[in-house]
């Protein structure tokens, strides 16, 4: 299983543009195959930060998921925003167990 997750921050006259495009992407993200949890939260005490949380059965579905329509729309409507910080990494999760 792979875990993605970060940050990516926004210039407050942007978020606006972001909350619809993140709505969107999550929603139609978390009908892919090989998707087990795909979320964006944003920040309470700085409304113009983001934190994404991703879980993938493997690389291959990750992959079709860049490549999907909806990754490319979500990207145009981030080109449009400007973005003042992003910091986003992968994992690769060993066994779990659920505490």
């Amino acid at each position: 299983m792979l875990i993605v997750t970060g940050i990516t921050e926004v210039h407050a006259d942007d978020i606006e543009k972001v909350l619809p495009a993140a709505a969107a992407m999550a929603a139609a993200t978390r009908a892919e195959d090989g998707c087990i949890t795909y979320a964006f939260y944003q920040d309470i005490e700085n409304p113009g930060r983001f934190r994404v949380y991703e879980e993938w059965r493997d690389q291959a579905a990750l992959d079709a998921h860049f490549r999907s329509p909806h990754m490319a729309e979500f990207g145009s409507a981030m080109q449009a925003a400007r973005i003042l910080g992003r910091d986003i990494v992968k994992y690769e999760a060993g066994s779990a167990e659920k505490l």
